[in-house]
C-alpha cells in the first residue's frame, strides 16, 4: 500500500470535502448560506473532538494527583477582563489592501514574508548539499554563505520591527515594513496599502439593566475562569503549591482574518491548564511542561518532526518566558499549542482590582505569596485539524485500487468497532445485534446492513474505524467471526469470546497516555 501524494491545496480541499461527506464537519447555517469562520461538528465529527478532549483531560487530571478541574461560565463580571488587560490591549495590528477590499493581520503578511524567505533558504541548503555531498557543512555554509546571510538578517529585521512596533504602539514602522519589502496583496497583487490600525478582538453583549453591569464579554479565553476561582479551589482542595487546575471549554474572538477552515475560528475550544508554583521555580516547570506536553503530541503516533517549538520573539508583558509547540501543516509550520510562564501577573491584577487578597500561605516557608503561573493552552479544534492532516491517507493498493483511510490512533478513533452483518438475512442480523449488544457497554460501536460488505469496509475506512467484525453462516455453528483491522485490511477469523480482549488492548486509554511518560 503506496500513500497517494497531493500538493498542499489539493490536500486541503480533499480534507474539507471529506468532513462534509463523512460527517466530521459541516459550516454552520448552511441551508441559510453558512455564517463565514464557525462551523458545526457531524455525528463522526463529536465523537472524535470528544476524545481529543478526554485524551487531554485524562492526561491532565487522571494521570497527575496535584491538577484538578473546574468549568467555569462563559460570562464573567466585565471587571475581569480589564484586570487581564483584554479591555485596554487584546487587538491586533489590521491592514487593509484598497484594491481588493481584503483585510489582513499585518504580523501575519510579515510572518508568512518570513516564512517564504526560509523556503529560500532551505532551497540554497538542498542546492549546496547536492553540490558538496558528504563534505557539506550545514551549519557552516549558512553562516558564510552571503546570500543565506542576508535571507537571515532579513527575518531578524522583521522581527524587530514587529516587536519595536506593537510594543511601542509605533504601527506606522510595522507598514513601512510592508511597504518596503513589497509585500503585495495575495488577492489583487497591488501594494496599494492603508494606515496600520489596532483591532479589538473581544465580543460584547448586553445584559438587563437590572443585574446592575449592562455591557458583558463573551470570553476570549478560558484562563481568566482560572484565575478568579484560583483561592476557591485550592481552600476547598486543600491544595499544595504546586499544583494545575485545568479546564476546557468555548472561547469567542473577531479574528480579523479568519481562515484555513477550523485553523483560525471566531468560536473555538480551548484546553487550558494554569500549574501554581513558588516564585522562582517558574522556569524549572516551563521545561518540564514543555516536554510533557509535547510527548502528549507525540504520543498519537505524529513522527517526531513534524513538531518543533518556536519560542517567542514579542514576548506578552506579563511573561518571563514563553514557547509555541507547531505542527507542520502542508501550508507551514503553524502552532498548535502555547506553553507560557506568566509570573504572577494575572493574580496580582485580579488581588488589585477585586480588593480581595489572591496569596498562598506557604506552610513550607512560613510565608505569604502570589504564586507563580504556568499556562498550557491547546487549540481542540486546531488538535482535531493536524489529525486530519496527519492521518487522512489515500493509497493505492496492491490490485491497483484505491481506498481513502483515516489512520488515526485507535483510543481516539470515533468508532472503535463496526459490527457487520454479511446478508440481511437467515438470522445474521440477530446475531450480530447480539454481539453489538454486548460490545456496546465498553465500546463506541457502529452497526451497518446496507450495500456489500466491500463498500461497508471502505466506509469504516474513511471515518476511522479501527475494527470491523464481519458475521456469516459459519459464525452461527462456530461462534466465530472476521475481525477486519482497518490499517494493513489483515483479516483472522477469530471467536466471539475473543473479541472483546482484542479490540480493548488496541483501543484503551492506557495505550496511549502510558507513552507521555516514555
Amino acid at each position: 500500500m503506496l500513500p497517494i501524494k497531493m500538493n498542499p491545496e489539493e490536500q486541503f480541499k480533499k480534507i474539507i470535502s471529506h468532513c462534509k461527506e463523512y460527517g466530521f464537519i459541516f459550516p454552520s447555517s448552511e441551508i441559510y448560506e453558512g455564517l463565514a469562520a464557525v462551523y458545526d461538528y457531524g455525528q463522526n465529527g463529536v465523537e472524535l473532538k470528544n476524545n481529543l478532549r478526554t485524551y487531554w483531560w485524562k492526561s491532565m487530571i487522571q494521570m497527575h494527583q496535584n491538577i484538578v478541574g473546574i468549568d467555569a461560565s462563559i460570562f464573567m463580571h466585565p471587571k475581569t477582563w480589564k484586570a487581564s488587560g483584554h479591555v485596554d490591549g487584546f487587538s491586533d495590528p489590521m491592514i487593509d489592501n484598497k484594491d481588493s477590499k481584503k483585510r489582513y493581520r499585518a504580523d501575519q503578511l510579515l510572518e508568512d514574508h518570513q516564512d517564504k524567505i526560509r523556503a529560500k533558504i532551505e532551497k540554497e541548503l538542498d542546492k549546496a548539499a547536492k553540490r558538496f555531498g558528504d563534505s557539506f557543512n550545514k551549519e557552516l555554509y549558512s553562516e558564510t554563505n552571503p546570500k543565506i546571510v542576508s535571507y537571515n538578517e532579513t527575518i531578524e529585521i522583521i522581527d524587530d520591527t514587529l516587536k519595536k512596533g506593537l510594543e511601542t504602539g509605533d504601527l506606522g514602522l510595522i507598514k513601512q515594513l510592508i511597504e518596503e519589502l513589497e509585500i503585495v496583496c495575495p488577492v489583487s497583487g497591488s501594494k496599494n496599502w492603508t494606515d496600520v490600525r489596532q483591532f479589538n478582538l473581544m465580543y460584547s453583549t448586553q445584559m438587563t439593566a437590572t443585574d446592575g453591569e449592562s455591557e458583558l464579554y463573551l470570553r476570549p479565553e478560558t484562563a481568566q475562569g482560572i484565575f478568579v476561582n484560583f483561592l476557591n479551589v485550592q481552600k476547598s482542595g486543600r491544595m499544595k503549591i504546586p499544583f494545575g487546575i485545568a479546564q476546557t471549554g468555548k472561547a469567542f474572538r473577531n479574528e480579523i482574518v479568519a481562515r484555513q477552515f477550523i485553523m483560525r475560528m471566531k468560536e473555538f475550544e480551548q484546553m487550558e491548564m494554569q500549574f501554581f508554583v513558588r516564585p522562582g521555580e517558574e522556569l524549572k516547570y516551563y521545561e518540564y511542561w514543555k516536554a510533557i506536553r509535547l510527548n502528549w503530541h507525540l504520543a498519537m503516533g505524529t513522527a517526531t518532526d513534524k513538531y518543533r517549538f518556536h519560542d517567542h520573539v514579542k514576548l506578552a508583558h506579563y511573561a518571563n518566558a514563553a514557547v509555541d509547540i507547531e505542527y507542520h501543516f502542508p501550508f507551514g509550520f503553524k502552532e498548535v499549542e502555547g506553553i507560557h510562564s506568566r509570573t504572577n501577573f494575572d493574580l496580582s491584577r485580579h488581588q488589585e482590582f477585586s480588593g480581595k487578597k489572591m496569596q498562598y500561605f506557604d506552610t513550607e516557608l512560613n510565608e505569604n505569596y502570589i504564586p507563580y503561573v504556568i499556562e498550557t493552552s491547546i487549540g481542540l479544534d486546531r488538535i482535531f485539524l493536524v489529525q486530519l492532516f496527519e492521518n487522512l491517507i489515500e493509497e493505492t493498493l496492491e490490485n491497483g485500487e484505491t481506498r481513502t483511510v483515516f489512520k488515526i490512533h485507535p483510543a481516539l478513533a470515533p468508532f472503535k468497532v463496526a459490527i457487520l452483518p454479511l446478508l440481511k438475512k437467515d438470522g445474521l442480523p440477530e446475531f450480530a445485534q447480539k454481539i453489538y449488544n454486548e460490545l456496546k457497554y465498553d465500546f463506541q460501536c457502529f452497526y451497518e446492513e446496507k450495500d456489500t460488505i466491500g463498500k461497508r469496509y471502505r466506509r469504516q475506512d474513511a471515518i476511522g474505524t479501527p475494527f470491523c467484525v464481519t458475521i456469516d453462516y459459519d459464525s452461527l455453528e462456530n461462534m466465530d467471526v472476521t475481525l477486519r483491522y482497518r490499517d494493513s485490511m489483515e483479516q483472522k477469523r477469530i471467536k466471539v469470546s475473543e473479541l472483546q480482549d482484542i479490540i480493548s488492548q488496541q483501543v484503551s486509554w492506557k495505550s496511549i497516555l502510558n507513552k507521555i511518560e516514555e
